[in-house]
């Protein structure tokens, strides 16, 4: 019995941030798709999905980043490991997951595979990844007609609905990687016959190269090689060193060269064993495989047969000798290779058990590993200069000057070439700057240096716009994402232990720039009232508020105004923070402690909040001067409750110059009291509530939110009140009628392109922001403020109750209910009745509004990964947060 404390992935974590040991070089990086993306796409008219689908990813080279299965990488992605299997049956070689474009698609973009991660250490140091394969031909023609012949109003067509899991006849593959040292990976691949048959498998664990060589640059056309040793291979790069890959057995290596196939994809001639050659020569006998054992990708092919129940073991060593080594270190694959699988997955246990409290349940401990899996397994390397990819494909024809002012134009300063946290490894394998925040505060709660880090990375001068805007997501840089950014540094600052003051500087200083964009741009009559798009709220209005107006004029946006009302609060506790120990950030925040109070009391001022119905609605302002409340019931008029923060009377106390400062502001503009000026005492001192809602606004905004006939549901709070159900909202604009309606599912409107709506299901992100405001108002009216809960009910209840609640009710999305059902599975009998099934999480994009089923992508184990947040703050209080 190997026993250990959680220290040693501790020690590793702060070997890594301290540079000593690089435990973080090498880890899931390997995107799982790199075809259908904007990268990747070279066409006139910005058709990603069809420039370059999933019928051309085996066959043509990518200019960006690669994809596999359960891959891995270094951080720079010069080498790739990924696996690849064949059942004999399928018309190609499985190397990359299956899905959907989003022409395809009933419901837009959706993969049509079933994977899981269901292990991962922050440093990657022990991982396990899950995938059932089907043992019948994997059904894409069937897939693709049925979900093109579905309409809207009809649900997505699953892999689960083709019968190909009938019977059990699919295989159970997992991958399990431990690290012997930073560059050392022991890898053990099991794979099950889950079927009533005996079976047999082709296993193809694939080692290749990056193409570099390609671009035609000056000094960039050196090729490195991969060669046959042994019963492995050797792969040789300059700048890399040597890289050895062992297997146990006796495995056939296969060679071919990560180049395009050009007769099969142009029609012209193309290189020698090109990068399907592998694959062709497996399924069709092909002579496409180097006879000289040479190439740039290579696999070992293992052929198993596995009795009906059966299992099956492939033991493979990955390990790097630096530039210059002489020698190989020997690659153990028995008695080191057991004690490094056996004392990894120990110390991960370890490991876990110090995360998670004992009071948490099992099916709660089950939970928060497998969304640290997710989020682990999320990090993807993206590689991207924007001014290259502006100028064309250097092997294709020179693009069109169209190009040139097209999608990322005034964006060609960036050039990514890191590690990021991904929304989802294949529906979204690009960061989105709004998910990413969330990202970071899942992933603080065991990883703070790279949360800090991912959000440095995007304040940096390769990411930031030089005005100020932080680039939204690779569809659309220049598209703008609620200011979430703030918020996210001081949670990952709270969370870190309120110690590292230089971090909150350094995103502080450059955040200035970007609140003065929002400022400057997005704030049209300079009245402290916003506008600002769609702002992740994809189809939650009437009409697209990221395109052109169906009438002349502006729409002032509640979420608008509250995000930045938010941010201004969220600078101001940056500064009083920082304050404390150098007094120069005081000035910055007594200019916000202003600028907040314009904001909020603006949102009065000019209408967006509604005295008759007690709600925040969007205003159309027409340019012939009228003025139309948009009187959509959604989370759009209940983000106004997140601009709240308290100051102590001991912080005024330490900061003379803020403290003068209110005093002056109150004394001179009383009319902006109702803002800043609700004040309690408690535990010996003065608080102070700085909020866009004050408390009768806030009572009455709570009696909808809570309401079980409007946003409450049982698995939390919905984006849109279920009274629209019976109550659609329309309003006329020129020749057109404009309707939202409460769908709990997925959406009927075409408005976003398919699966993206905000009109009713339950989205983590706002759950867990309104969650976290409703316990700044209970921290600061503790049991003097009571509310009805659920609304209507006659029962009352505290608002740390009413925080504590919500938070079950997300958590619940996953728990079995009384009858053994996990409500994320929805209706799906082969989740929720079969064991083999069942403990397997995914962590959708967002749940139905009603049921809990989860819909949208399958991997938003970014964002909805909060739910580990979630249960750890029930189970264990987080640390104290210094603004208090």
């Amino acid at each position: 019995m190997i026993e250990d404390d959680g220290n040693a992935e501790r020690r590793r974590l702060a070997e890594a941030d301290s540079g000593e040991r690089p435990w973080r070089g090498w880890g899931p990086y390997l995107s799982e798709r790199a075809w259908g993306t904007v990268r990747e796409d070279y066409s006139p008219h910005g058709n990603a999905w069809d420039y370059f689908p999933h019928d051309q990813a085996r066959s043509r080279a990518y200019r960006w980043n690669e994809d596999g299965m359960a891959g891995i990488c270094d951080d720079r992605q010069t080498f790739c490991f990924a696996l690849g299997l064949w059942n004999g049956k399928d018309a190609i070689l499985k190397e990359r997951m299956f899905g959907l474009g989003g022409d395809l698609g009933n419901h837009g973009e959706d993969v049509k595979e079933y994977w899981w991660y269901l292990d991962s250490t922050p440093t990657h140091s022990w991982m396990r990844w899950r995938y059932h394969y089907p043992q019948g031909a994997f059904p894409y023609d069937d897939l693709v007609a049925e979900n093109c012949r579905r309409g809207r109003n009809e649900p997505e067509y699953e892999l689960a609905d083709t019968g190909i899991f009938d019977e059990d006849r699919y295989w159970a593959v997992e991958v399990d990687y431990a690290k012997a040292g930073p560059t050392d990976m022991c890898v053990r691949i099991r794979i099950r016959n889950m079927g009533p048959d005996p079976a047999t498998l082709h296993v193809l664990p694939t080692l290749w190269f990056r193409n570099t060589w390609a671009w035609g640059l000056p000094g960039r056309d050196y090729m490195p090689e991969i060669r046959a040793k042994d019963n492995g291979l050797l792969a040789e790069h300059r700048l890399l060193g040597r890289l050895a890959l062992t297997g146990d057995g006796a495995p056939r290596p296969l060679f071919c060269n990560n180049e395009t196939n050009g007769p099969r994809i142009w029609g012209k001639p193309g290189q020698e064993y090109p990068k399907d050659g592998i694959g062709d020569h497996i399924i069709h006998g092909t002579d496409s495989v180097n006879p000289d054992s040479v190439g740039t990708k290579a696999a070992l092919h293992y052929l198993i047969s596995v009795p009906a129940g059966g299992s099956h073991e492939i033991r493979l060593r990955l390990n790097l000798n630096a530039p210059g080594a002489k020698d190989l270190a020997p690659s153990d694959l028995k008695a080191d290779f057991e004690s490094t699988m056996s004392r990894r997955g120990a110390e991960a246990d370890a490991y876990f058990d110090g995360l998670v409290p004992p009071s948490a349940s099992d099916e709660e401990k089950m939970i928060v590993r497998q969304a640290v899996a997710g989020l682990m397994w999320g990090k993807q390397f993206f590689h991207f200069d924007v001014a290259r990819w502006l100028q064309g494909d250097p092997v294709s024809e020179p693009p069109p000057d169209s190009r040139r002012y097209g999608r990322n134009s005034h964006w060609w300063h960036m050039n990514s070439c890191d590690v990021l946290s991904m929304p989802d490894p294949w529906e979204y394998p690009w960061y989105a700057a709004w998910d990413l925040a969330f990202h970071c505060v899942a992933i603080a709660r065991v990883d703070p240096g790279f949360a800090k880090d991912q959000l440095l990375l995007l304040l940096r001068e390769w990411y930031m716009h030089p005005n100020g805007q932080i680039p939204a997501y690779e569809w659309a840089f220049g598209d703008v994402n609620p200011p979430v950014h703030a918020w996210a540094a001081l949670r990952v600052f709270v969370l870190d232990g309120s110690r590292d003051f230089d971090f909150l500087a350094r995103v502080l200083h450059k955040l200035l720039l970007n609140f003065t964009w929002w400022v400057n741009r997005k704030d049209a009559e300079g009245n402290n009232v916003f506008e600002g798009g769609f702002l992740g709220l994809d189809n939650v209005g009437p009409f697209d508020r990221s395109a052109a107006l169906p009438v002349g004029g502006r729409l002032e946006q509640s979420d608008g105004t509250a995000w930045m009302a938010m941010y201004a609060l969220n600078l101001l506790d940056m500064s009083l923070t920082l304050a404390v120990h150098d007094r120069v950030y005081e000035d910055i925040a007594a200019k916000f402690l202003e600028h907040f109070a314009y904001i909020a009391d603006a949102a009065y001022e000019f209408g967006l909040w509604d005295e008759e119905e007690a709600f925040f609605y969007d205003v159309l302002r027409t340019a012939d001067g009228r003025q139309i409340p948009l009187k959509v019931r959604s989370v759009v008029g209940l983000l106004p409750l997140t601009a709240t923060t308290i100051i102590s009377s001991s912080t005024l106390r330490r900061l003379p110059d803020v403290a003068a400062r209110l005093r002056w502001f109150l004394t001179n503009k009383p009319e902006y009291g109702d803002v800043v000026g609700a004040k309690k005492s408690r535990g010996g001192q003065q608080l102070r509530l700085l909020s866009m809602v004050g408390p009768d606004q806030l009572i009455r905004i709570l009696q909808r939110m809570l309401d079980e006939d409007e946003f409450l549901s049982p698995y939390g709070l919905r984006t849109l009140s279920r009274a629209h159900k019976d109550e659609p909202f329309t309003v006329h604009l020129g020749d057109h009628a404009y309707t939202v309606g409460y769908e709990p599912g997925e959406s009927t409107s075409g408005l976003f392109g398919g699966n993206s709506n905000w009109r009713g299901p339950i989205w983590m992100p706002v759950n867990y922001i309104l969650i976290e405001a409703v316990r700044r108002f209970a921290e600061f009216f503790g049991d003097d403020l009571q509310v009805e809960y659920p609304a209507k009910s006659g029962k009352m209840a505290t608002l740390a109750t009413v925080a504590d609640d919500l938070s079950h009710r997300l958590v619940k999305l996953f728990l079995d209910d009384e009858r053994g059902h996990r409500p994320v599975f929805g209706d799906v009998e082969l989740f929720q009745g079969d064991p083999a099934w069942h403990d397997l999480l995914l962590f959708y994009e967002y749940f139905h509004g009603d049921t809990g089923a989860g819909l949208g992508a399958a991997h938003q184990t970014g964002w909805t990964a909060l739910v580990l947040d979630l249960i750890l703050t029930l189970r264990t209080p987080p640390p104290a947060d210094p603004r208090s």
